[in-house]
């Protein structure tokens, strides 16, 4: 066979999956399936595999090369077990299960088929006449056991197996073809734009990282061109066979549209790249509600029996852009979920443009790519990567709340005994728990609740199989899976990690388990690809993303702003305060007044955000009170601002601001303080008041323990440096341009304090510490310099 052909791979999973599925996408017994392989989880595994003796070969790598012509198919995959008993070869596939095996009848269709897979491989590897399969189901609490065995011929095997991949040689063969058409297009391709200083140098970089199989920091203020500096010799990577598949990772919406711009320009250039941009299942819905039943949903009906045509016709007809239109469109012509065929399209495109939660949320992540066993040639880009730290640690803690186990006690109350029994035992442990909780309390342990909670998992899935009145339903299988992320949670517990229990603001008492440290985790999904690239603009203390993102020992660059120092003027007001013990009419006062002088400036649109809501209407208050309109027209952030509302919201700064200038009062670190572009005119300056400390809350607190008593700045890991960055990104908002001019305010005495002045960005070197008196002339000469260049 000649191994220098073209090889196309595929996992053994993903190939029965992908050719053996049909009916309905509410298919009950394939959603318990899922949900239940997803809580097997290695540990069960391997604690199985122990048990089984000396002559048991546990995951047995296996790998199998078909030759179709011009390319060959290679399946890969790993059997969980081979051993030899009464003479034959077995091989065993392993699926835990939460509920009771004596209810399971018959192996589901795709575990059989995979372990089928893994049979025939050995079968022709070892030149094996007939060779049998064993597929055994653990139910996960008890580790009760049901086995089903089938013997197999080998000629029965291969009958079976060929006619397999006649079914995805369609595919194979679009696949070859496509990575040669890409390959071809990105060959000759170019940096789309004149260098800009210190951005070849940055793309470079990249190249090296991924050449290298390593991971890159990245800090890179804004106009350094950071998206096109990772995503160009990402690119040509892939055209070099360093990486297969990018993903291009974001944690907002609007950063997902930059991306789709940056793939754009590319393809202007003649690249040729298929790239899909996923999106949350209930912005790709047809139905109000989200629910995938066929009595609901007029595409859930038959959606596997129709799907792969509308993927291969996307494919193959459709744009190399696949984005929310695109899906929507070909989802509506052959009537499938839009969101399911979205997860399909992105197994043959080679760039996946999504969430961080599709990589990082063991909950939500595509377990084709991520699951346990799973490796890819893939290559992360990850934007804004300041944002990972927290939603690292939210993707990777669980809470569960006393009170829900109450509720839905007294709904089942006499109808169903033991899930009754099962919630009682886990609301007493709780309320024992509450018992002892004044404000917060850290816990070693949470092993027997972990159990109580399996026991009860099993006990809802029974009355799930059953079937419940809709509203019950629903209900049961929301809690359902708040249970399975505490469970999943619980199997990761160890140094990285906290427990405590706490009374919320609402007066609920919960449990929860609180990832500190968010490195490990995140490693486990990136250690399924090549290379990572974390880039922010903001990623200062570049030690402090590091140890929470990475390792110490990964690569770091810090990029040099392109924009020279004069085109803005950072002014620090060094007799001004946010602190809590500070805040008082006089302070108002003092802070108002500094905002009119900045109006007064010059006129034109300006940003104003404050460390809270509460304290945004304060000074606004006072303001208006001391100026009325005369200083400048003001319209203000609101909680839970719709995109509608954003939208009106920045509207405002479109308009000019020439005859009068136009405040817009926002919140620190909310939704207009990072993340939009408002270039020339549209803002000329920025007011920051505070340090952009994080409220103190118990888990604040936890944070600056943990830190403390592994001898580090507790203060600066829990408060400082989140503050900091949410400052530095409202400061980013100014200045977008080679031709933009603008104002940063710091407002705050404590931003002169060497603790702070260590956390400046290279860019801040020219800075001005002022009084409220001194700005006036201040903003007068730069705006004067100002003038006089133009």
């Amino acid at each position: 066979m000649n191994t220098t052909l073209p090889e196309i791979k595929i996992s053994v999973r993903a190939l029965v999956e992908f050719i053996l599925r049909g009916g309905d996408l509410d298919n009950r017994r394939g959603k318990r399936a899922e949900r239940e392989a997803m809580q097997a989880g290695s540990r069960l595994h391997r604690k199985l595999q122990r048990r089984m003796g000396a002559g048991y070969q546990a995951e047995v790598p296996l790998r199998y090369r078909v030759s179709m012509e011009d390319f060959d198919c290679v399946i890969e995959g790993r059997a969980d077990g081979i051993f030899t008993e009464d003479g034959l070869v077995t091989v065993d596939e392993i699926k835990g299960v939460c509920r009771d095996t004596a209810l399971i009848e018959e192996p589901v269709g795709v575990h059989l088929a995979q372990a089928k897979c893994y049979a025939y491989i050995y079968a022709v590897q070892q030149e094996l006449p007939q060779i049998r399969v064993r597929m055994t189901y653990c139910t996960i609490e008890t580790e009760q056991l049901k086995y089903f065995y089938f013997l197999y011929d080998s000629q029965e095997l291969e009958d079976w197996f060929r006619s397999l991949m006649a079914e995805y040689e369609k595919w194979a063969r679009f696949q070859a073809g496509w990575q040669k058409l890409r390959r071809e297009s990105i060959r000759p391709l170019e940096f789309p734009f004149p260098y800009r200083e210190g951005q070849q140098e940055l793309a470079h970089g990249v190249y090296r990282t991924i050449a290298r199989k390593k991971r890159l920091f990245i800090q890179a203020p804004t106009g350094v061109g950071k998206t096109m500096s990772a995503l160009f010799p990402t690119v040509k990577a892939v055209g070099e066979g360093l990486g297969d598949k990018i993903f291009y990772l974001t944690a907002k919406t609007i950063t997902r549209t930059v991306a789709e711009d940056a793939f754009r320009i590319l393809r202007e250039k003649g690249l040729r790249l298929k790239s899909v941009t996923l999106t949350a299942k209930e912005k790709l819905c047809i139905c109000q509600e989200t629910d995938c039943n066929p009595d609901n949903c007029p595409y859930a009906g038959g959606h596997y029996d129709r799907v792969n045509h509308a993927v291969y016709e996307l494919l193959t007809e459709g744009a190399d852009n696949l984005n929310r239109e695109a899906l929507l469109s070909q989802a509506h012509k052959h009537r499938v979920c839009p969101f399911e065929m979205s997860l399909d399209i992105s197994n043959w495109t080679d760039a996946v443009i999504c969430d961080y939660n599709y990589v990082f949320d063991p909950n939500v992540r595509l377990k084709r790519y991520f699951s346990e066993g799973v490796k890819g040639e893939y290559l992360f880009l990850i934007d804004e990567a300041h944002n990972l730290v927290e939603r690292g640690r939210e993707m990777f803690s669980a809470s569960l709340c006393k009170e829900d186990f109450l509720a839905l006690k007294r709904k089942v109350k006499g109808r169903y005994r033991k899930a009754e029994r099962c919630l009682e035992r886990c609301n007493h442990y709780l309320l024992e728990l509450k018992r002892e909780c004044v404000t917060y309390q850290l816990h070693e342990d949470v092993g027997a609740f972990s159990l109580m909670v399996l026991s009860l998992m099993g006990e809802l899935e029974a009355m799930l199989e059953e079937g419940l009145e809709p509203e019950l339903q629903k209900e049961v299988q929301e809690f359902w899976f708040a249970l399975r992320d505490f469970v999943g949670v619980s199997d990761r517990l160890d140094e990285n990690y906290v427990i405590y229990s706490e009374f919320m603001e609402n007066g609920h008492f919960r449990l929860r388990l609180y990832c500190v440290e968010t490195a490990a985790n995140l490693k486990e999904c990136l250690d399924k690809g090549n290379s990572a690239v974390f880039f922010s603009a903001t990623l200062l203390p570049m030690a402090y993303y590091k140890h929470l993102l990475g390792a110490e020992e990964d690569y770091a660059v810090y990029a040099r702003s392109p924009f020279a120092q004069e085109q803005r003027l950072l002014l620090v007001g060094r007799d001004v305060s946010s602190r809590y013990k500070r805040r008082s009419r006089r302070e108002y006062e003092r802070i108002a007044g500094y905002l009119a002088e900045l109006a007064e400036g010059k006129k034109g649109n300006y940003m104003l955000f404050f460390p809270s809501y509460k304290m945004l209407l304060d000074v606004h208050e006072v303001f208006l009170e001391l100026y009325g309109t005369e200083k400048g027209e003001c319209f203000l952030q609101s909680p839970g601002m719709n995109e509608e509302k954003r939208e009106e919201f920045l509207e405002q700064f479109e308009k000019p601001g020439e005859e009068k200038s136009r405040l817009g009062f926002c919140v620190l670190g909310g939704i207009f303080s990072e993340g939009i572009d408002l270039k020339g005119d549209s803002l000329i300056g920025a007011a920051i008041v505070g340090t952009g400390l994080p409220l103190v809350c118990h888990e604040r607190e936890i944070l600056k323990g943990y830190y403390e008593e592994r001898g580090m700045d507790g203060f600066s890991y829990a408060y400082r440096y989140p503050g900091m960055n949410k400052v530095l990104q409202a400061a980013g908002r100014v200045i977008r341009t080679a031709e933009d001019r603008g104002i940063v305010l710091l407002l705050d005495e404590r931003f002169l304090n060497s603790e702070y002045k260590r956390l400046f960005p290279m860019e801040w070197e020219g800075f001005q510490a002022c009084t409220l008196e001194q700005t006036k002339s201040a903003l007068k000469a730069f705006w004067q310099d100002t003038l006089e260049q133009e």
